[in-house]
Protein backbone atom coordinates (compact mmCIF):
# COMPACT_ATOMS: atom_id res chain seq x y z
CA UNK A 1 0.00 0.00 0.00
CA UNK A 2 1.20 3.72 -0.56
CA UNK A 3 0.86 6.52 1.55
CA UNK A 4 1.02 9.92 0.11
CA UNK A 5 2.94 12.11 3.41
CA UNK A 6 2.67 16.39 2.99
CA UNK A 7 6.01 17.38 4.07
CA UNK A 8 6.76 20.86 2.52
CA UNK A 9 5.00 22.94 5.42
CA UNK A 10 7.27 25.64 7.33
CA UNK A 11 6.08 25.25 10.35
CA UNK A 12 5.95 28.45 11.11
CA UNK A 13 4.02 27.92 14.71
CA UNK A 14 6.78 26.38 16.04
CA UNK A 15 9.52 28.72 15.51
CA UNK A 16 12.38 28.89 16.30
CA UNK A 17 12.73 25.05 15.77
CA UNK A 18 11.37 24.93 12.66
CA UNK A 19 14.26 27.69 11.17
CA UNK A 20 16.98 24.93 11.14
CA UNK A 21 14.66 21.18 10.47
CA UNK A 22 11.42 20.16 9.41
CA UNK A 23 8.29 20.24 11.72
CA UNK A 24 7.68 16.80 11.10
CA UNK A 25 10.97 16.09 12.24
CA UNK A 26 10.58 17.87 16.27
CA UNK A 27 10.16 15.40 18.61
CA UNK A 28 7.98 13.80 20.98
CA UNK A 29 8.82 10.97 23.54
CA UNK A 30 12.40 11.39 21.63
CA UNK A 31 11.40 10.21 18.53
CA UNK A 32 10.15 12.25 15.41
CA UNK A 33 6.68 12.66 14.64
CA UNK A 34 7.40 11.19 11.10
CA UNK A 35 8.48 8.37 12.50
CA UNK A 36 5.70 7.54 14.70
CA UNK A 37 3.71 8.30 11.66
CA UNK A 38 5.79 5.89 9.32
CA UNK A 39 5.55 3.10 11.96
CA UNK A 40 1.83 3.58 12.22
CA UNK A 41 1.39 3.19 8.53
CA UNK A 42 3.84 0.43 7.94
CA UNK A 43 2.17 -1.64 10.84
CA UNK A 44 -1.40 -1.33 8.25
CA UNK A 45 0.43 -2.13 5.57
CA UNK A 46 2.20 0.52 3.54
CA UNK A 47 5.29 -0.34 1.82
CA UNK A 48 5.74 2.86 0.27
CA UNK A 49 6.05 6.63 0.62
CA UNK A 50 5.57 9.34 -1.66
CA UNK A 51 6.60 12.53 0.47
CA UNK A 52 5.91 15.98 -1.02
CA UNK A 53 8.64 17.95 0.55
CA UNK A 54 9.39 21.31 0.10
CA UNK A 55 11.03 23.74 3.27
CA UNK A 56 14.20 21.97 4.83
CA UNK A 57 13.78 19.01 2.27
CA UNK A 58 16.92 17.59 2.61
CA UNK A 59 16.59 16.79 5.82
CA UNK A 60 13.53 14.98 5.74
CA UNK A 61 15.15 12.96 2.44
CA UNK A 62 18.13 12.58 4.51
CA UNK A 63 16.73 11.04 7.59
CA UNK A 64 14.15 8.54 5.75
CA UNK A 65 17.39 7.45 4.07
CA UNK A 66 19.04 6.36 7.24
CA UNK A 67 16.03 5.50 9.44
CA UNK A 68 13.99 3.85 7.32
CA UNK A 69 16.37 2.18 3.93
CA UNK A 70 13.88 -0.05 3.27
CA UNK A 71 11.18 2.14 2.80
CA UNK A 72 10.37 2.89 -0.86
CA UNK A 73 10.09 6.70 -1.17
CA UNK A 74 9.36 9.22 -3.72
CA UNK A 75 10.16 13.15 -3.26
CA UNK A 76 8.05 15.52 -4.83
CA UNK A 77 9.09 19.26 -4.00
CA UNK A 78 6.24 21.36 -3.84
CA UNK A 79 8.15 24.74 -4.47
CA UNK A 80 4.80 27.09 -3.97
CA UNK A 81 2.50 26.01 -1.54
CA UNK A 82 -1.29 26.42 -2.80
CA UNK A 83 -2.95 24.00 -0.63
CA UNK A 84 -3.62 21.08 0.19
CA UNK A 85 -5.35 19.55 -2.70
CA UNK A 86 -1.80 21.43 -5.22
CA UNK A 87 -0.05 19.59 -2.59
CA UNK A 88 -2.05 15.98 -2.84
CA UNK A 89 -2.43 16.32 -6.70
CA UNK A 90 1.50 16.65 -7.39
CA UNK A 91 1.47 12.67 -6.60
CA UNK A 92 -0.65 11.76 -8.97
CA UNK A 93 1.33 10.09 -11.23
CA UNK A 94 3.06 8.34 -8.75
CA UNK A 95 0.11 6.76 -7.35
CA UNK A 96 -0.92 3.14 -8.75
CA UNK A 97 -2.90 1.65 -5.97
CA UNK A 98 -5.52 2.49 -3.43
CA UNK A 99 -3.53 5.10 -1.15
CA UNK A 100 -3.46 6.69 2.85
CA UNK A 101 -3.31 10.10 2.84
CA UNK A 102 -1.17 11.52 5.75
CA UNK A 103 -0.81 15.05 6.84
CA UNK A 104 1.93 14.90 9.69
CA UNK A 105 0.77 17.45 12.12
CA UNK A 106 -0.65 15.29 14.34
CA UNK A 107 -0.55 11.70 16.15
CA UNK A 108 -3.40 9.87 15.82
CA UNK A 109 -4.86 5.85 17.38
CA UNK A 110 -6.84 5.16 14.52
CA UNK A 111 -7.74 1.61 13.21
CA UNK A 112 -6.57 0.46 9.84
CA UNK A 113 -8.07 -2.40 10.16
CA UNK A 114 -11.61 -1.15 9.02
CA UNK A 115 -9.91 -0.86 5.42
CA UNK A 116 -10.34 -4.13 4.64
CA UNK A 117 -13.75 -4.43 6.49
CA UNK A 118 -15.43 -1.60 4.31
CA UNK A 119 -13.77 -2.70 1.52
CA UNK A 120 -16.89 -1.91 -0.58
CA UNK A 121 -16.40 2.16 0.07
CA UNK A 122 -14.70 4.36 -1.77
CA UNK A 123 -12.54 5.90 1.08
CA UNK A 124 -12.64 6.36 4.58
CA UNK A 125 -12.00 9.35 6.24
CA UNK A 126 -11.17 9.37 10.30
CA UNK A 127 -12.79 11.71 12.34
CA UNK A 128 -12.30 12.95 16.08
CA UNK A 129 -15.32 14.11 18.24
CA UNK A 130 -14.46 17.26 19.83
CA UNK A 131 -16.52 20.26 21.86
CA UNK A 132 -14.75 23.35 20.74
CA UNK A 133 -16.11 22.65 17.05
CA UNK A 134 -15.88 26.30 15.96
CA UNK A 135 -11.96 25.64 15.56
CA UNK A 136 -12.09 23.23 12.87
CA UNK A 137 -13.64 21.56 9.99
CA UNK A 138 -16.32 19.19 10.87
CA UNK A 139 -17.64 16.73 8.79
CA UNK A 140 -21.72 16.35 8.29
CA UNK A 141 -22.46 12.47 8.13
CA UNK A 142 -25.57 10.96 7.04
CA UNK A 143 -27.48 8.17 9.08
CA UNK A 144 -24.90 5.19 7.89
CA UNK A 145 -21.65 7.03 8.65
CA UNK A 146 -20.97 8.26 5.07
CA UNK A 147 -19.64 11.85 4.84
CA UNK A 148 -21.84 14.58 2.89
CA UNK A 149 -19.57 17.86 3.49
CA UNK A 150 -17.32 19.27 5.24
CA UNK A 151 -18.17 22.19 7.12
CA UNK A 152 -15.16 24.64 8.09
CA UNK A 153 -15.21 26.19 11.51
CA UNK A 154 -19.13 26.09 11.93
CA UNK A 155 -20.92 28.21 14.57
CA UNK A 156 -23.36 25.83 15.02
CA UNK A 157 -22.72 22.57 15.92
CA UNK A 158 -24.02 20.75 13.46
CA UNK A 159 -21.38 18.19 13.34
CA UNK A 160 -18.56 17.77 16.33
CA UNK A 161 -16.73 15.04 14.03
CA UNK A 162 -13.32 17.08 13.37
CA UNK A 163 -11.62 16.27 10.33
CA UNK A 164 -7.91 15.38 11.08
CA UNK A 165 -6.28 14.93 7.89
CA UNK A 166 -5.70 11.07 7.51
CA UNK A 167 -7.54 9.35 4.72
CA UNK A 168 -7.46 6.28 3.24
CA UNK A 169 -8.66 6.38 -0.77
CA UNK A 170 -9.38 3.14 -2.88
CA UNK A 171 -11.13 5.43 -5.76
CA UNK A 172 -7.99 7.17 -6.04
CA UNK A 173 -8.46 7.85 -9.89
CA UNK A 174 -11.60 10.04 -8.82
CA UNK A 175 -9.55 11.92 -6.27
CA UNK A 176 -7.50 12.86 -8.56
CA UNK A 177 -10.24 13.58 -11.01
CA UNK A 178 -11.85 16.10 -8.17
CA UNK A 179 -8.23 17.86 -7.57
CA UNK A 180 -7.88 18.54 -10.90
CA UNK A 181 -11.80 20.31 -11.09
CA UNK A 182 -10.69 22.55 -7.76
CA UNK A 183 -7.20 23.24 -9.30
CA UNK A 184 -9.37 24.73 -12.58
CA UNK A 185 -11.38 26.92 -10.20
CA UNK A 186 -10.56 30.20 -8.10
CA UNK A 187 -9.18 29.09 -5.14
CA UNK A 188 -11.17 28.76 -1.97
CA UNK A 189 -10.21 31.48 0.62
CA UNK A 190 -6.80 31.95 -1.13
CA UNK A 191 -6.01 27.73 -1.40
CA UNK A 192 -7.19 25.12 -2.89
CA UNK A 193 -7.96 22.16 -0.53
CA UNK A 194 -8.35 18.38 -0.51
CA UNK A 195 -11.85 18.41 0.98
CA UNK A 196 -13.80 20.27 -1.87
CA UNK A 197 -11.86 17.61 -3.73
CA UNK A 198 -14.11 15.16 -1.70
CA UNK A 199 -16.96 16.85 -2.17
CA UNK A 200 -16.50 16.44 -5.76
CA UNK A 201 -16.24 12.53 -5.14
CA UNK A 202 -19.31 12.38 -3.17
CA UNK A 203 -21.13 14.48 -6.06
CA UNK A 204 -19.94 12.11 -8.25
CA UNK A 205 -21.33 9.12 -6.28
CA UNK A 206 -18.40 7.55 -4.48
CA UNK A 207 -19.10 6.92 -0.32
CA UNK A 208 -16.78 8.28 1.48
CA UNK A 209 -17.04 6.62 5.41
CA UNK A 210 -16.51 8.19 8.25
CA UNK A 211 -14.45 6.81 10.96
CA UNK A 212 -13.48 7.84 14.47
CA UNK A 213 -10.00 7.81 16.59
CA UNK A 214 -9.19 6.99 19.95
CA UNK A 215 -6.96 9.57 20.01
CA UNK A 216 -5.90 12.15 18.29
CA UNK A 217 -2.82 14.50 19.42
CA UNK A 218 -1.58 18.49 17.39
CA UNK A 219 2.12 19.00 17.27
CA UNK A 220 1.31 22.03 15.60
CA UNK A 221 2.42 24.54 18.29
CA UNK A 222 4.75 24.71 20.71
CA UNK A 223 2.18 24.08 23.54
CA UNK A 224 0.54 21.11 21.53
CA UNK A 225 3.65 19.25 21.34
CA UNK A 226 4.66 19.27 24.87
CA UNK A 227 1.04 18.16 25.68
CA UNK A 228 1.63 15.32 22.96
CA UNK A 229 4.76 14.73 24.76
CA UNK A 230 3.07 14.44 27.96
CA UNK A 231 0.42 12.20 26.39
CA UNK A 232 3.11 9.63 24.91
CA UNK A 233 4.36 9.19 28.49
CA UNK A 234 1.93 8.71 30.62
CA UNK A 235 0.77 5.69 28.10
CA UNK A 236 3.81 4.22 28.81
CA UNK A 237 6.44 5.79 26.80
CA UNK A 238 9.08 4.29 28.76
CA UNK A 239 11.76 5.46 31.76
CA UNK A 240 15.18 5.14 30.73
CA UNK A 241 18.22 5.21 32.95
CA UNK A 242 21.25 8.08 32.28
CA UNK A 243 24.13 7.03 30.65
CA UNK A 244 25.44 8.35 34.28
CA UNK A 245 23.15 9.56 36.99
CA UNK A 246 25.04 11.50 39.80
CA UNK A 247 22.64 12.37 42.88
CA UNK A 248 19.72 12.93 40.70
CA UNK A 249 16.15 12.23 41.16
CA UNK A 250 13.75 11.02 38.32
CA UNK A 251 9.77 11.78 38.76
CA UNK A 252 7.71 9.45 36.19
CA UNK A 253 7.27 9.20 33.09
CA UNK A 254 10.27 10.28 31.72
CA UNK A 255 11.84 9.46 28.54
CA UNK A 256 15.71 9.86 28.87
CA UNK A 257 18.22 8.37 26.08
CA UNK A 258 20.64 6.18 27.48
CA UNK A 259 23.86 8.25 27.45
CA UNK A 260 22.28 11.20 28.87
CA UNK A 261 24.29 12.68 32.03
CA UNK A 262 22.01 13.93 35.22
CA UNK A 263 23.89 15.37 37.49
CA UNK A 264 22.63 16.77 40.78
CA UNK A 265 19.30 17.19 39.17
CA UNK A 266 15.63 16.43 39.55
CA UNK A 267 13.57 15.79 35.98
CA UNK A 268 10.20 14.78 35.77
CA UNK A 269 7.58 14.01 35.29
CA UNK A 270 6.35 14.76 31.65
CA UNK A 271 10.38 15.16 30.52
CA UNK A 272 11.84 13.93 27.47
CA UNK A 273 15.87 14.30 26.97
CA UNK A 274 17.75 12.97 23.69
CA UNK A 275 20.98 11.49 23.67
CA UNK A 276 24.01 12.82 23.92
CA UNK A 277 22.57 15.92 26.42
CA UNK A 278 24.27 16.95 29.76
CA UNK A 279 22.13 18.27 32.65
CA UNK A 280 23.83 19.71 35.87
CA UNK A 281 22.28 21.11 38.69
CA UNK A 282 18.84 21.63 37.13
CA UNK A 283 15.24 21.29 37.44
CA UNK A 284 12.95 19.93 34.70
CA UNK A 285 9.59 18.95 34.52
CA UNK A 286 7.00 19.31 31.10
CA UNK A 287 9.64 19.81 28.72
CA UNK A 288 11.21 18.20 25.90
CA UNK A 289 15.42 18.99 25.42
CA UNK A 290 17.02 18.08 22.15
CA UNK A 291 20.37 16.04 21.17
CA UNK A 292 23.57 17.48 22.65
CA UNK A 293 22.19 19.89 24.90
CA UNK A 294 24.07 21.17 27.73
CA UNK A 295 21.67 22.85 31.01
CA UNK A 296 23.50 23.95 34.20
CA UNK A 297 21.65 25.67 36.64
CA UNK A 298 18.26 25.51 35.61
CA UNK A 299 14.90 25.27 36.59
CA UNK A 300 12.35 25.09 33.52
CA UNK A 301 8.97 24.09 32.76
CA UNK A 302 7.00 23.64 29.23
CA UNK A 303 9.94 24.43 27.59
CA UNK A 304 11.22 22.93 24.66
CA UNK A 305 14.90 23.43 24.07
CA UNK A 306 16.58 22.62 20.25
CA UNK A 307 20.12 20.34 19.54
CA UNK A 308 22.84 21.64 20.64
CA UNK A 309 22.03 23.96 22.69
CA UNK A 310 23.29 25.84 25.99
CA UNK A 311 21.33 26.97 28.76
CA UNK A 312 22.96 28.58 32.09
CA UNK A 313 21.10 29.79 34.95
CA UNK A 314 17.98 29.79 33.13
CA UNK A 315 14.19 29.74 34.88
CA UNK A 316 11.05 29.85 33.67
CA UNK A 317 9.33 28.72 30.41
CA UNK A 318 11.71 28.59 27.40
CA UNK A 319 11.88 27.99 23.57
CA UNK A 320 15.37 27.99 22.08
CA UNK A 321 15.99 26.64 18.68
CA UNK A 322 19.06 24.46 17.73
CA UNK A 323 22.08 26.02 18.73
CA UNK A 324 20.40 28.61 20.70
CA UNK A 325 22.27 29.89 23.80
CA UNK A 326 21.93 31.64 27.28
CA UNK A 327 23.90 32.24 29.85
CA UNK A 328 22.13 33.81 32.82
Amino acid sequence: MQVILPLAGKGTRVRPHTHSRPKPLLRVRNKPVLAHVIDTVRAAGADEAICITGHLAGHIESYLEAEYPDLRCTYVEQTVQLGTAHAIGLAESYVHEPVLVIFVDTLFDADFGIIERRSEDDGIIWAKEVEDYQRFGVIVTDADGYMETIVEKPSEPISKLANIGVYYIRNYELMFEGIRDVMSRDPNKGEYYLTDAFQYMIDHGAKLYTAEVDGWYDCGKVETVLETNRILLERGGGRHTAGSSAGATLADPVCIAPDVVLEDSEVGPNVSIAAGSVIRGSRLRDCIIGENTHLKRCDLHDSLVGDHAVLEGVTGRANIGDHGEIRA
